[in-house]
């Protein structure tokens, strides 16, 4: 090995689950090391270009996910355009039905965030290791203690009491021989271009989101819109990966060459794309099999050892509790997994698989492993009425009961 750093929690992946986990826990006084295959902190939010953030309400006018879930919807917008509904800007949702169609969300420019990830992270004290690549776990027979590494400066090992899988696609609880479930994808992309169409429109805009001109090709989640004739793909295998990101960029080819033969307004003087993804879009790809899952079937059900509430992105009313079991796999000891490779079916994968939730069980994780090295125990032993109780006294909901009293 050509380095090792001995740290109190690595955090493999630095989306907005492996950001918040990191937070939380270095804003706590750990050693906390972040560990990111490219050189852009955010995931799918930025590399990703997926430059919407999700909502943290219920769609019926009460705000459910709070903490650094929401902290991180103000970052987004730091050093940016967009903005959230104004009475959501002061507490009091505003619009019909008292919240209805005026859900606490909001757009935001992909560069804009990572200027303000940085700042967060460098301020909170967090390690980061950017263009660092996890390629093996280090196991001492059940426990994982560490990650294998690699950089310019070689290969390393990262040692830490905990160590929090926030990579999107399972991949060290995976090669730590945690139990997994894999999903199939449909072939879709999202980008950003521009138009002198769209420039004329935005300067009668004066906040600028209008500029966010974004395209949205190939299938959504329900499979609308998926090319014929095109196989889904699966995000755990190399050669699918490749094809899916080269077919993807396929489709933005057809877009703009069937755009700019159509005439002036849209020849490639007057439109053309910004940036394509620099990540694979998948939607899921492999998720844990956790000591406790999120059922589709448990919307708006009570669980006795839930950590937060999550609400239904695509629809108002719905709610799913998560339960602490869900961020810990089974057969591997020392690590928590978080973002939308949690234990979660069906449904309720569609739901816990975007920002707010991925970046709500981030914070879950920080805060069990900082209860953990505290009271020199696993996480998997941390009583979940402790974690309850440090939740809620950061003003974070744990059941669905607790929404109403925020």
């Amino acid at each position: 090995m050509d380095f090792e750093r001995a740290y109190d929690v690595v955090v493999a992946g630095a989306g907005v689950a492996g950001v918040a986990a990191a937070l939380e826990c270095a804003r706590a006084g750990l050693r906390t090391a972040l560990i990111e295959k490219t050189v852009l902190i955010g995931g799918l939010a930025t590399t990703g270009l997926v430059n919407f953030y999700l909502p943290l309400c219920d769609g019926l006018g009460h705000q459910v996910i709070y903490g650094i879930a929401e902290e991180l919807l103000h970052l987004s917008i730091k050093y940016g355009p967009g903005d959230v509904p104004e009475g959501w800007r002061h507490g009091t949702p505003t619009g019909p039905d008292h919240g209805r169609g005026w859900r606490f969300s909001t757009p935001f420019s992909p560069a804009s965030f990572v200027l303000a990830l940085d700042e967060a992270l460098v301020d909170a004290g967090v390690r980061i290791w950017l263009d660092t690549l996890v390629c093996a776990p280090v196991m001492e027979g059940r426990e994982l203690v560490g990650l294998e590494v690699e950089n310019k400066s070689g290969r390393g090992r990262l040692l830490a009491a905990t160590v929090i899988d926030a990579t999107g696609d399972a991949d060290v609880a995976y090669r730590a021989g945690a139990a997994c479930v894999e999903a199939d994808n449909w072939l879709s992309l999202w980008a950003l271009q521009t138009s002198l169409a769209r420039a004329r429109a935005a300067a009668a805009d004066p906040g600028g989101a209008s500029l966010l001109d974004g395209v949205r090709l190939g299938g959504s989640a329900t499979g609308e819109g998926h090319p014929e004739g095109e196989p889904k793909r699966h995000g755990t295998d190399g050669a699918q990966v490749s094809a899916f990101v080269l077919e993807g960029r396929r489709l933005m080819r057809d877009h703009y060459r069937m755009r700019q033969a159509a005439g002036e307004e849209t020849n490639r003087r007057h439109l053309f794309p910004i940036t394509p993804p620099a990540m694979a879009q998948f939607r899921t790809t492999r998720r844990i099999e956790g000591i406790e899952t999120v059922r589709a079937d448990d919307a708006d059900v009570s669980l006795p050892t839930a950590v937060g509430v999550v609400p239904d992105w695509r629809r108002p009313g719905p709610v799913w509790e998560i339960p602490y079991g869900a961020i810990v796999p089974q057969g591997v000891q020392r690590l928590l997994v978080v973002g939308r490779c949690i234990s979660a079916d069906r449904e309720a994968w569609e739901v816990t698989r975007v920002i707010p939730p991925a970046a709500l069980a981030g914070q879950v994780a920080g805060v069990v492993t900082t209860l953990a090295l505290r009271g020199d125990r696993l996480p998997a032993d941390v009583p979940v009425h402790d974690i309850q109780a440090a939740l809620l006294s950061k003003g974070m909901p744990v059941h669905r009961s607790d929404i109403m009293t925020f």
